[in-house]
């Protein structure tokens, strides 16, 4: 393959694919304590086996509950918080999800004061001790933690440039070079999250990929 088909891939993925999974569930992220805490529901959410669109309408789903913070979402009860992830589609999981979220936040609020920037502070810019410390969260395994910093990366600058496996495997199924620093290049202008975000869609979307190479190489 050439670099130049290689860009062109690129420019077409980001230019019609290139959003965020923040922006798509109506995160404004700023590196504030609100937008952090929703991208970490978020992130729980779509670490699950369940599609994109169903964990980012059951994110949307939480939200307009008003349960926008560590504190809001510890003092639902849990039922509140089942009915907003059944309302989002999100029931396969609801249940063990509305305990994990219910805990989290009692977690978040007593460690960290409720504020995701003091988790960001003792990791102390060290990006695998950062991991780390996401990870213990409830349900918050290591994809969740590669969710997270992926787009966290936006506003956390020490966590950029984060390519995380299952962008890498976007690029692989795009038949695109995976090591980060040439994705990066190829792409230009475009911001690592939003390069990240396209090409996990790219791995995730058969259709995605498809549509992505018969107009590059059109």
């Amino acid at each position: 393959m050439t670099a130049d088909r290689d860009a062109r891939v690129l420019e077409e993925l980001v230019g019609e694919h290139g959003r965020t999974y923040a922006e798509e569930a109506g995160i404004t992220l700023k590196d504030t304590p609100q937008p952090l805490y929703r991208l970490l529901v978020l992130a729980h959410l779509l670490s699950a086996r369940i599609s994109s669109s169903i964990a980012v309408a059951a994110a949307r789903e939480l939200s307009d509950a008003g349960l926008r913070d560590p504190h809001r979402m510890a003092d639902a009860t849990w039922q509140q918080r089942v009915d907003a992830l059944g309302r989002g589609g999100y029931r396969r999981y609801d249940e063990r999800t509305a305990t994990q979220l219910g805990d989290g936040a009692e977690l978040l609020t007593e460690r960290w004061g409720g504020d995701l920037r003091r988790l960001r502070e003792e990791a102390d810019g060290d990006l695998a001790r950062l991991r780390e410390l996401l990870q213990e969260f409830p349900g918050m395994g290591p994809a969740g933690a590669d969710i997270f910093l992926r787009e966290a990366q936006a506003v956390w600058t020490e966590a950029a440039p984060y390519l995380d496996r299952k962008a890498l495997q976007g690029a692989e199924r795009l038949d695109l070079p995976q090591d980060p620093d040439k994705l990066l290049k190829l792409a230009g202008k475009a911001e690592p999250a939003v390069l990240a975000a396209a090409l996990v869609r790219a791995a995730l979307e058969k259709e995605v990929r498809e549509d992505t190479v018969e107009k590059a190489e059109s």
